[in-house]
């Protein structure tokens, strides 16, 4: 039987199950996508219930399988999102969406408590986002769900629930912590004085390190479980283990993240007006980032022009980069795209489209999502010179995408690792005890270098 580690990597849209040995290659995955339930309020919320019970089967079905003999489990799973239990460990709440909006009324009360609001981001490393800082949900349900609010023993992290699943031990841990949740304070390494002022810290549990794990024994079998890792922190955990020079990985996907490992400062105001927050390593050690509503734009504007143009919904999957296109778009070029999720101070009023091909349209909607992507990885570089520049996620594969960053950033080597595995690698590098090396991206991430065009 073959040993191997066991990791659930769970995503908003797609939760996955691997397999990988002990060089880390992946030896089985599984996939499933659920339909989201509603909240009290209508409003789209995870199915916590289908999740648990797929996670369950699924492990359980593996674990008696003649093939494999499961030695450690762990867990990376999307951030800003919190599951509340009662004393009886029974869940509170549904699992809130972080797009749920809050009442302005009470951010506003909020921050006549714990204001200014430009100082508390730069202490917390957290831009102000509603529900997309989780623990701004623990004072929205103490003041709008007081008696639900009542019932909360524990407040989990979602990786660390994943966790709890398996364990029944609650934990908190510092990625999790310390992902844009307005709780941590990272210059003082502690919570940030509200939550204590509100007693949050009451139900939140220890906090471990990332690299903890209880060596269980589960239905007979002896296994190492992990606490779970915010899946940012743990796309980013093999490129800082394995690569000694200074590097900016963008992490693509629903969100397009630039994260400078290496940034010493703390956050400035002027990063945080930027949209720039902080993730953190598994050390404690905060992670300068810039976010981009990326990949959700460009869903929402593919699905506009595949209709204008009444194309094949695949169609923008196989467009390859044209520098003859790119160059006669560049002659007279004005943006020329209304976004939805992100604002920009020269997008027009609405979008109109003024080519007679799609792969013309095509190539000026990348533009302009890469000029966005260039200045989001420049803001993470800050002042420090940085040369490197990975590249890893759904975007990774995007011929067009790829040849205009590499373009626009001809001062940075650039490569891009293979999309799937980058987070679920990391959770499982976190609860193991190998060194990595610098051959390792080779080995396990099809590590690919990109060469700027040549310009005519």
């Amino acid at each position: 039987m073959k040993k191997v580690t066991a990791i659930f990597d769970i995503g908003k849209t797609n939760k996955k199950f691997f397999l990988f040995d002990s060089d880390y290659q992946e030896v089985y995955r599984e996939y499933i996508t659920f339909d989201p339930v509603l909240d009290e309020d209508g409003h789209p919320a995870e199915d916590l219930k289908s999740l648990q019970d797929w996670l369950k089967s699924v492990f359980d079905r593996i674990l008696t399988s003649e093939k494999y003999n499961i030695t450690a489990i762990n867990f990376s799973t999307y951030g800003a999102s919190l599951v509340h239990l009662d004393e009886n460990g029974e869940v509170v709440t549904p699992l809130y969406n972080y797009t749920k909006p809050l009442a302005p009324e009470l951010i506003t009360s909020f921050f006549e408590k714990y204001g200014p609001e430009d100082q508390f981001a730069v202490e917390t490393g957290s831009s102000l986002d509603g529900m997309l800082n989780s623990g701004i949900q623990l004072y929205w349900l103490k003041y709008d769900k007081p008696e639900t609010f009542k019932r909360i023993r524990h407040t989990l992290h979602l990786p660390q629930y994943i966790s709890y699943i398996f364990t029944g031990i609650p934990m908190s841990e510092y990625t999790s912590i310390g992902c844009h949740t307005a709780m941590w304070d990272f210059a003082k390494k502690d919570y940030h004085y509200w939550i204590y002022a509100e007693g949050f810290h009451r139900i939140l549990p220890p906090i471990v390190s990332t690299e903890t794990s209880i060596n269980m024994n589960y239905n007979g079998n002896r296994i190492k479980i992990g606490v779970g890792i915010h899946d940012s922190s743990a796309a980013l955990l093999p490129y800082v283990r394995s690569i000694k020079k200074k590097f900016i990985l963008v992490s693509t996907g629903t969100w397009s993240i630039a994260l400078n490992p290496f940034s010493e400062k703390l956050l400035s105001k002027q990063d945080v007006t930027n949209h720039c927050i902080n993730y953190m390593r598994i050390n404690g050690k905060p992670v300068k980032s810039a976010r981009l509503f990326l990949g959700n734009e460009y869903a929402v504007q593919v699905k506009y022009l595949t209709k204008h143009f009444k194309v094949d919904p695949n169609l923008h999957k196989s467009v390859k980069f044209d520098y003859d296109t790119y160059f006669e778009i560049l002659k007279d070029f004005e943006p020329m795209f209304r976004w939805e999720g992100i604002t920009t101070t020269n997008m027009p009023p609405i979008t109109k489209i003024t080519y007679d091909s799609f792969e013309h349209a095509y190539h000026h909607l990348m533009i302009e999502l890469v000029m966005l992507q260039v200045e989001s990885i420049q803001l993470a570089a800050g002042h420090e010179k940085i040369e490197k520049l990975y590249i890893d996620g759904g975007f990774s594969d995007n011929d067009v995408y790829i040849k205009l960053v590499s373009h626009y950033l001809r001062n940075m080597e650039l490569r891009t690792t293979d999309s799937s595995l980058g987070s679920a690698l990391g959770a499982a590098i976190a609860i193991s005890d190998s060194k990595l090396n610098s051959k390792f991206l080779k080995k396990n991430y099809s590590l690919k270098k990109h060469i700027p065009f040549i310009l005519k």
